[in-house]
């Protein structure tokens, strides 16, 4: 069930049997030569719709720009400060927690969101904390999951690419994004055939050590067919760790 394909009336309804929705949270950055750019949106979005499909539970509206000033030597990406995040987050929460939702679960798509989406959650608790008037609005409670970070998703990828998986522009994202959207599969040689690793710190310190914008990576190694099996992964033991969330 998709909130922006349902009708107010719907949601209401919604609301009488479950308290709890799914946002997908993602970034809008390059992926490397054949990387889709929206990589990083699409593969929580995917995951998340298919776990609701089975399971039944509302996927909200995708969150798909997200922390990344690093990436923005190359055309195309797209950022937010980590302030301006934190304030939309907690919005965002804010106008869900208004109509009656207490579990918001962020299905996470970049690591380099995690640190601002905690620290939006550390705002977010702060309004209970420190208001001084009661309410009648339930605690609401926040989770951040990372589509990749499930054990049999990293099982699946240490098999499958060993030392060519990497950190960014990875095999396994980009056979995700490539299941989903097999009109936009691209080819392309890499050189080096597994990336340089290291760490940097702004936008132009980022292009001069990985030039191409892969990390440690090969995603030569991707098939949609990986995509698939990696989507079936992520998506049941999201079913099972959002179930949790909702009922503890």
């Amino acid at each position: 069930m998709l909130l922006h394909l349902s009708s107010w009336p719907e949601i209401e309804d919604y609301l009488t049997r479950s308290r709890g929705i799914v946002i997908p949270i993602g970034s809008t950055e390059q992926h490397g030569p054949t990387g889709l750019i929206g990589t990083d949106a699409i593969c929580p979005e995917v995951i998340a719709k298919r776990a609701s499909d089975e399971a039944g539970f509302l996927v909200g509206p995708t969150f798909n720009v997200g922390i990344a000033q690093h990436h923005l030597g190359f055309p195309g990406t797209m950022t937010l400060r980590p302030s301006t995040m934190i304030a939309a987050l907690h919005d965002w929460v804010a106008s869900l927690a208004r109509h009656g939702f207490e579990r918001i679960y962020f299905f996470n798509g970049h690591g380099g969101n995690v640190s601002t989406i905690n620290a939006a959650f550390s705002e977010i608790y702060a309004d209970r904390s420190l208001s001084a008037d009661a309410s009648n609005r339930g605690p609401v409670k926040c989770r951040l999951a990372n589509w990749w970070d499930y054990a049999p998703v990293m099982d699946f990828c240490r098999a499958k690419y060993g030392s060519s998986h990497g950190s960014h522009a990875t095999p396994s994202e980009v056979a995700v994004t490539w299941f989903a959207h097999p009109e936009a599969i691209k080819s392309r040689e890499m050189s080096p055939k597994i990336a340089p690793t290291g760490r940097f710190t702004d936008a132009e310190d980022y292009r001069s050590k990985f030039p191409d914008g892969r990390i440690g990576s090969d995603p030569t190694l991707a098939t949609a067919e990986d995509g698939g099996e990696l989507i079936a992964l992520s998506a049941r033991r999201l079913i099972e760790d959002y179930g949790r969330f909702v009922a503890g």
